[in-house]
């Protein structure tokens, strides 16, 4: 049976500014947006045809009780923000439409680096790993096993690629000449603290964090903050740790689960995406309602 996807979120009175992967960015004010997270999926930087029912919601959720959690290491554009969504959107009707997956964010100059925290070997850092032995020019200890858990966690930058277009794997040097070598260290510092406190607590819960990604911005006195989202399935790869077994790709609750279906097929990863079967589908939902019941401890 044909799980129903939910429309798109429109929002008539302000105007849509960007639309991303999974979130639209809408105007309210010069200091303010409304970033409403949809329920589209992206894997492999391609946003596929097939939505997941409640996945905005979910990722909205999952977010804010991360950045309500980590303020104290870095603030957030949640944080930062001046409006309620009550003002933002004053119509109750249209503001209920949105409501569950919607939040009124500062605006911010975002950095044009994705900042990616790895924990355990795999994805893309295993392939880089069997090619040269090390990931974005850090090197690894040899002998290491698919999904194995590093000795330390490890920041992996990626540039920040377009809509369609794929993100590249770069080295800590490549992002200093980029944006300094000082906001560099300090965006890598504050990853790997972020990464550090929120693999603990997962952890205690039954959930490995293998890896995640963090996105910046500065506001107008040039202060580092944590945007977009945080620690949710779509930007992190979460393991159940009862199931955890280095050597094999570990089960997830999180959109890997999509992209090893993905693999299966005869897709050369460019747009357009495939559409996803119901029981795909299904099974991703649960994997996202889980994922939010184990960390926040609601549904």
């Amino acid at each position: 049976m044909a799980v129903p996807a939910i429309a798109p979120p429109e929002i008539d009175s302000l105007p849509l500014v960007y639309r991303g992967k999974v979130r639209d960015l809408y105007a309210v004010d010069d200091r303010h947006l409304l970033m409403v997270a949809s329920d589209r999926l992206s894997a492999f930087d391609v946003v596929l045809p097939t939505r997941i029912p409640g996945k905005g919601a979910v990722l909205t959720a999952i977010s804010d009780f991360w950045f309500d959690r980590t303020r104290h290491i870095v603030p957030n554009h949640r944080q930062l923000a001046e409006l309620t969504l009550e003002q933002a959107v004053p119509d109750s009707a249209e503001r209920a439409r949105i409501a569950e997956q919607a939040v009124v964010v500062r605006r911010l100059k975002g950095l044009p680096v994705e900042a990616i925290v790895r924990g355990y070997l795999i994805g893309s850092g295993w392939k880089d790993y069997q090619r040269d032995g090390k990931i974005c020019d850090i090197p690894l200890p040899a002998g290491l096993r698919l999904a194995d858990r590093l000795p330390e966690p490890i920041f992996t930058p990626s540039t920040k690629a377009a809509l369609g277009s794929h993100d590249e794997n770069v080295s800590f040097a490549a992002i200093a000449r980029q944006i300094g070598v000082e906001r560099a260290a300090q965006v890598r510092d504050i990853s790997l603290r972020l990464y550090r406190e929120a693999a603990d607590y997962a952890l205690a819960r039954g959930i490995i964090i293998a890896d995640t990604k963090f996105e910046f911005g500065l506001d107008e006195q040039g202060q580092l903050v944590l945007m977009d989202e945080a620690l949710t399935p779509d930007s992190s790869r979460f393991w159940p740790a009862d199931q955890y077994q280095p050597g094999v790709n570990p089960p997830s609750f999180d959109k890997q689960f999509v992209r090893d279906y993905l693999e299966t097929l005869d897709w050369n990863k460019q747009p357009p995406g495939p559409e996803l079967p119901p029981a795909i589908v299904a099974r991703t939902v649960v994997k996202y309602r889980e994922a939010q019941q184990r960390l926040t401890g609601t549904d």
